[in-house]
């Protein structure tokens, strides 16, 4: 299974013309946990998941890659 997140979660982020910062910021992370999901070095559990789909407003899905529809 090709792991998207990372990919899912670098393009959100530059629709929303956001630093890494802001988002650590937003869902309550440190800054290099962020960027380590970002890199694919570290997968997020169930909670910074809602986290993310929420603060980027998609579904968890399409943030994992189960699907291409937000």
């Amino acid at each position: 299974m090709d792991i998207v997140i990372n990919r899912r979660l670098k393009e959100l982020r530059k629709e929303k013309k956001e630093t890494q910062v802001q988002v650590a910021a937003a869902i309550e992370v440190a800054e290099q946990y962020y960027q380590k999901l970002e890199y694919g070095l570290n997968l997020p559990g169930i909670e910074n998941t809602w986290k993310l789909a929420d603060h980027f407003g998609v579904t968890i899905d399409y943030l994992v890659g189960r699907t291409d529809t937000r």
